[in-house]
C-alpha cells in the first residue's frame, strides 16, 4: 500500500535533520581535539621554555666527533672506574649519584653521557655498537684516561662486550649491573615504530605519559634538588632522535654480540636481578657468560633492573672486594 506523499516529506525532513546533528557532533568532536592538541602543545613548549632555564650544568664537555659529550667526574682514587648507562637514562651522572657517592672516596668515577643522553649534543651519525664504542673512548683518550675499570648498565652490557675486546690493553674489568646479554635480544623496532613516537613527543604528550606514571626516584637515596634536574632532563631527552636511532639499532647490536665473548683472562663481576619479571634465563645466560673466566664471578640481588639506585652500599662494597683481589 503506498504512503501518502506527506509521510516520505516528513520522512526525509527528519533524515536531514539526524544527519546535521551529526555533522555537527562529529565537527565538535574534531574540535575538541584539535583543541586539546593545540593546548597540551603549548603547555608543553612553554614547560619546556621554563625548565630550560632551570637547568643546572654539571660536568663538563669534551670534544667527540666534532661534538660536545658530557662527562662527570668525582673522587680521586688511584684506580678509575667508567660507567655506561642504559638505554634511555635521562642523565646518567644524576642517575647514578647514589653508587657515585659510595664509590669516590675510593675510585675515581667516570660518568660517561653518550650524545642524546644528559647534557650531551646529539648525534645523526648511526647508533652501531662500532660507532658507540668508538665515541666513548675517543672520550677517554681526550681526558686522557687510559687504564680503568669499565662498568656497563643494561644495554651497555652489549657496548661493554665489544669494547673490552676492542681496547684489551686499558680495560681490568669489567662490571655489569644487570647488563644485557646477547642470547637475550631485544625485539627488532623500525621507523614504522619510532616515527608515530616523534609526533608523540613533538606534540608534548610525553610530559603527560610521565606526568601519568609512577615517580621511579620515589624512596630512593635522591636530594630534591637532584630529583627536580633529573624531572627536566627526562623531558628533555625522553624519545629524542638520537634514543629512537639507538633503539632501531638495538636489534642488530645484539645480533653482532652473539659472535662475542668476554677475554677469560678479563676479571668479570655481574650484579644481577634475582628476580626477573620476564625470563627465567636471565641468570642461567649470565652464567654462560662467565663460565670460561679465570676471575668472573655474580652477585644476585633483591632488587628491580635499576638495582644501583636501592643498592648503592653493597655494590660499592662487592666492587672494593673484587678489584682487591685483581692485579
Amino acid at each position: 500500500m503506498a504512503q501518502p506523499a506527506g509521510t516520505e516529506v516528513r520522512n526525509s525532513t527528519r533524515t536531514k535533520s539526524v544527519l546535521r546533528i551529526l555533522l555537527k557532533v562529529i565537527v565538535a568532536v574534531v574540535i575538541a581535539i584539535l583543541l586539546f592538541v593545540a593546548i597540551v602543545y603549548t603547555v608543553n613548549k612553554i614547560s619546556s621554555h621554563s625548565e630550560q632555564k632551570r637547568m643546572q650544568p654539571y660536568g663538563q664537555h669534551v670534544s667527540v666527533d666534532g661534538k660536545q659529550m658530557n662527562v662527570f667526574i668525582q673522587g680521586q682514587g688511584e684506580e678509575t672506574v667508567v660507567i655506561l648507562p642504559g638505554f634511555g637514562t635521562a642523565a646518567p651522572a644524576l642517575d647514578f649519584k647514589p653508587l657515585i657517592v659510595e664509590l669516590s672516596p675510593y675510585y675515581k668515577v667516570v660518568v660517561i653521557e653518550p650524545f642524546g643522553y644528559g647534557l650531551s649534543e646529539q648525534s645523526e651519525k648511526e647508533r652501531s655498537t662500532a660507532n658507540i664504542v668508538s665515541e666513548i673512548h675517543e672520550a677517554l683518550q681526550s681526558l686522557h684516561i687510559n687504564r680503568y675499570i669499565l662498568m656497563g648498565h643494561s644495554i651497555s652490557g652489549i657496548y661493554s662486550l665489544d669494547y673490552v675486546n676492542q681496547y684489551p690493553n686499558e680495560v681490568r674489568a669489567f662490571i655489569g649491573l644487570d647488563s644485557s646479554v646477547p642470547s637475550l635480544s631485544e625485539q627488532k623496532i623500525d621507523s614504522s615504530v619510532t616515527e608515530p613516537i616523534k609526533w608523540f613527543r613533538d606534540l608534548g604528550f610525553a610530559r603527560i605519559q610521565l606526568k601519568l606514571g609512577a615517580d621511579p626516584y620515589d624512596g630512593l637515596p635522591y636530594d630534591e634538588q637532584t630529583k627536580e634536574q633529573l624531572n627536566i632532563l627526562i623531558r628533555k631527552n625522553m624519545y629524542n632522535t638520537t634514543q629512537l636511532n639507538e633503539a632501531e639499532s638495538m636489534y642488530s647490536n645484539f645480533k653482532a654480540a652473539e659472535q662475542q665473548s668476554f677475554p677469560p683472562d678479563l676479571p668479570v663481576l655481574f650484579f644481577v636481578q634475582a628476580n626477573h619479571p620476564v625470563t627465567d634465563r636471565w641468570i642461567p645466560e649470565h652464567e654462560k657468560q662467565i663460565k670460561d673466566s679465570i676471575h668472573g664471578e655474580m652477585v644476585l640481588l633483591e632488587a628491580n633492573h635499576y638495582l644501583y639506585r636501592s643498592h648503592p652500599k653493597e655494590i660499592s662494597e662487592k666492587i672494593r672486594g673484587f678489584t682487591g683481589g685483581i692485579k
